[in-house]
Protein backbone atom coordinates (compact mmCIF):
# COMPACT_ATOMS: atom_id res chain seq x y z
CA UNK A 1 0.00 0.00 0.00
CA UNK A 2 2.85 1.91 0.07
CA UNK A 3 2.14 3.72 3.66
CA UNK A 4 3.35 2.46 7.10
CA UNK A 5 0.71 0.63 9.18
CA UNK A 6 -0.25 2.18 12.72
CA UNK A 7 -2.64 2.82 15.02
CA UNK A 8 -3.96 6.30 16.06
CA UNK A 9 -5.61 5.87 19.80
CA UNK A 10 -7.37 8.97 20.90
CA UNK A 11 -8.45 8.90 24.37
CA UNK A 12 -10.43 11.36 26.29
CA UNK A 13 -13.91 12.16 29.01
CA UNK A 14 -16.99 11.40 27.00
CA UNK A 15 -17.70 14.19 25.20
CA UNK A 16 -14.15 15.98 25.35
CA UNK A 17 -14.44 15.46 21.12
CA UNK A 18 -12.37 12.07 20.40
CA UNK A 19 -14.53 11.33 17.76
CA UNK A 20 -15.08 14.47 16.35
CA UNK A 21 -11.22 14.60 15.91
CA UNK A 22 -11.21 10.91 14.75
CA UNK A 23 -13.36 12.00 11.72
CA UNK A 24 -11.36 14.67 11.05
CA UNK A 25 -8.49 13.24 11.08
CA UNK A 26 -9.47 10.10 8.73
CA UNK A 27 -11.23 12.38 5.41
CA UNK A 28 -7.35 14.24 6.42
CA UNK A 29 -5.48 11.02 5.54
CA UNK A 30 -8.32 9.83 2.91
CA UNK A 31 -7.87 13.10 0.51
CA UNK A 32 -3.68 12.87 1.24
CA UNK A 33 -4.31 9.09 -0.39
CA UNK A 34 -3.94 7.24 2.80
CA UNK A 35 -5.74 3.73 3.46
CA UNK A 36 -7.70 3.96 7.15
CA UNK A 37 -10.32 2.40 9.23
CA UNK A 38 -12.13 4.25 12.14
CA UNK A 39 -13.05 2.38 15.10
CA UNK A 40 -15.20 4.16 17.52
CA UNK A 41 -16.03 2.78 21.20
CA UNK A 42 -20.16 3.34 20.25
CA UNK A 43 -19.44 1.45 16.95
CA UNK A 44 -17.81 -1.54 18.90
CA UNK A 45 -20.27 -1.39 21.62
CA UNK A 46 -23.12 -1.85 19.74
CA UNK A 47 -21.63 -5.25 17.58
CA UNK A 48 -18.13 -6.92 18.36
CA UNK A 49 -18.77 -5.68 21.95
CA UNK A 50 -22.33 -5.80 22.33
CA UNK A 51 -21.47 -8.52 25.42
CA UNK A 52 -19.90 -6.33 27.88
CA UNK A 53 -20.72 -3.90 30.37
CA UNK A 54 -18.67 -1.12 31.73
CA UNK A 55 -17.20 -3.17 34.82
CA UNK A 56 -13.94 -3.22 34.98
CA UNK A 57 -13.05 -6.60 33.78
CA UNK A 58 -15.35 -5.46 30.56
CA UNK A 59 -14.16 -2.39 30.33
CA UNK A 60 -10.26 -4.19 29.67
CA UNK A 61 -11.86 -7.18 27.68
CA UNK A 62 -13.29 -4.47 25.26
CA UNK A 63 -10.03 -2.54 24.90
CA UNK A 64 -8.36 -6.04 24.37
CA UNK A 65 -10.95 -6.70 21.33
CA UNK A 66 -10.23 -3.07 20.33
CA UNK A 67 -6.39 -3.74 20.06
CA UNK A 68 -6.49 -7.23 18.33
CA UNK A 69 -9.44 -5.89 15.83
CA UNK A 70 -6.73 -2.80 15.45
CA UNK A 71 -3.89 -4.93 14.87
CA UNK A 72 -5.40 -7.66 11.99
CA UNK A 73 -5.98 -4.53 9.92
CA UNK A 74 -2.64 -3.10 10.58
CA UNK A 75 -1.44 -6.77 9.47
CA UNK A 76 -3.80 -6.06 6.28
CA UNK A 77 -1.34 -2.51 6.14
CA UNK A 78 -4.29 0.16 6.98
CA UNK A 79 -3.54 2.75 9.65
CA UNK A 80 -6.24 2.32 12.25
CA UNK A 81 -7.65 5.40 14.05
CA UNK A 82 -9.88 4.44 17.34
CA UNK A 83 -11.27 6.63 19.66
CA UNK A 84 -12.08 5.18 22.86
CA UNK A 85 -12.46 6.58 26.33
CA UNK A 86 -9.86 3.68 27.52
CA UNK A 87 -9.88 5.45 31.20
CA UNK A 88 -6.93 3.68 32.83
CA UNK A 89 -3.28 3.73 31.89
CA UNK A 90 -2.84 0.07 32.48
CA UNK A 91 -5.04 -0.94 29.60
CA UNK A 92 -3.13 1.88 27.14
CA UNK A 93 0.15 0.40 27.89
CA UNK A 94 -1.20 -2.56 27.18
CA UNK A 95 -2.52 -1.68 23.87
CA UNK A 96 1.10 0.09 23.60
CA UNK A 97 3.01 -3.20 24.52
CA UNK A 98 0.39 -5.16 22.08
CA UNK A 99 0.89 -3.15 19.15
CA UNK A 100 4.96 -2.26 19.48
CA UNK A 101 5.17 1.09 21.05
CA UNK A 102 6.31 2.63 17.61
CA UNK A 103 2.96 1.80 15.91
CA UNK A 104 1.19 3.53 18.64
CA UNK A 105 0.39 7.32 18.93
CA UNK A 106 -1.82 8.26 21.55
CA UNK A 107 -3.49 11.11 21.48
CA UNK A 108 -5.24 12.95 24.88
CA UNK A 109 -8.17 14.40 24.08
CA UNK A 110 -8.30 17.37 27.45
CA UNK A 111 -11.49 18.86 28.13
CA UNK A 112 -12.50 19.78 31.59
CA UNK A 113 -15.42 17.25 32.78
CA UNK A 114 -17.83 20.34 33.13
CA UNK A 115 -17.09 21.40 29.68
CA UNK A 116 -17.25 17.86 28.70
CA UNK A 117 -20.95 17.22 30.47
CA UNK A 118 -21.97 21.06 28.93
CA UNK A 119 -21.50 19.51 25.70
CA UNK A 120 -22.94 16.18 26.40
CA UNK A 121 -24.15 15.54 22.54
CA UNK A 122 -25.27 12.02 23.15
CA UNK A 123 -27.78 13.39 26.48
CA UNK A 124 -25.57 10.33 28.86
CA UNK A 125 -24.67 12.95 31.91
CA UNK A 126 -28.03 14.08 32.06
CA UNK A 127 -28.94 10.48 32.60
CA UNK A 128 -25.79 10.01 34.84
CA UNK A 129 -27.22 12.81 37.05
CA UNK A 130 -30.74 11.30 36.75
CA UNK A 131 -29.44 8.18 37.82
CA UNK A 132 -29.99 6.19 34.94
CA UNK A 133 -26.13 4.98 34.25
CA UNK A 134 -23.71 3.72 36.92
CA UNK A 135 -20.16 3.88 36.70
CA UNK A 136 -19.56 6.19 34.25
CA UNK A 137 -15.88 7.50 33.66
CA UNK A 138 -15.76 11.09 35.07
CA UNK A 139 -18.38 10.65 37.37
CA UNK A 140 -18.39 7.25 39.33
CA UNK A 141 -15.71 5.97 37.54
CA UNK A 142 -12.21 6.73 37.52
CA UNK A 143 -10.20 8.29 34.16
CA UNK A 144 -6.40 8.52 34.44
CA UNK A 145 -4.89 11.01 32.60
CA UNK A 146 -2.38 9.66 30.36
CA UNK A 147 1.39 10.30 31.71
CA UNK A 148 3.12 10.07 28.16
CA UNK A 149 0.84 10.37 25.46
CA UNK A 150 2.50 11.53 22.04
CA UNK A 151 0.03 14.35 21.59
CA UNK A 152 -2.21 16.15 23.87
CA UNK A 153 -4.78 18.51 22.39
CA UNK A 154 -7.22 20.70 24.63
CA UNK A 155 -10.50 21.03 22.97
CA UNK A 156 -12.27 23.77 25.53
CA UNK A 157 -9.42 26.23 24.18
CA UNK A 158 -8.76 25.01 20.40
CA UNK A 159 -10.76 24.50 17.60
CA UNK A 160 -10.97 21.20 15.79
CA UNK A 161 -9.30 22.42 12.91
CA UNK A 162 -6.43 23.85 15.24
CA UNK A 163 -6.18 20.16 16.74
CA UNK A 164 -6.70 18.37 13.89
CA UNK A 165 -3.63 20.34 12.36
CA UNK A 166 -1.66 19.23 15.18
CA UNK A 167 -2.50 15.99 14.95
CA UNK A 168 -1.51 15.87 11.82
CA UNK A 169 2.01 17.85 12.04
CA UNK A 170 3.16 15.35 14.80
CA UNK A 171 2.47 12.28 12.82
CA UNK A 172 4.67 13.88 10.29
CA UNK A 173 7.27 14.66 12.85
CA UNK A 174 7.05 11.14 14.20
CA UNK A 175 7.45 9.64 10.18
CA UNK A 176 4.35 7.99 10.51
CA UNK A 177 2.66 10.02 7.73
CA UNK A 178 3.83 12.29 5.08
CA UNK A 179 2.77 14.14 2.13
CA UNK A 180 1.03 11.07 0.33
CA UNK A 181 0.10 13.29 -2.71
CA UNK A 182 2.91 15.21 -3.48
CA UNK A 183 4.64 11.37 -3.59
CA UNK A 184 2.44 10.45 -5.54
CA UNK A 185 2.64 13.50 -7.97
CA UNK A 186 6.06 13.18 -8.40
CA UNK A 187 5.99 9.35 -9.07
CA UNK A 188 3.70 10.13 -12.13
CA UNK A 189 5.96 12.82 -13.49
CA UNK A 190 8.35 10.05 -13.96
CA UNK A 191 6.69 8.06 -16.20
Amino acid sequence: MGQKPFLVWFTGLSGSGKSTLANHLEVALHQQGFKTYLLDGDNLRTGLNQDLGFSPQDRVENIRRVGEVARLMMEAGLIVIAAFISPMEKEREMLRKYIGSDAFFEIHVNCPLEKCEARDPKGLYKKVRAGLIKNFTGIDAPYEIPTHPALTVNTEQESIATSLKKVLTSLKLWGIINDQLSILKSLLFKF
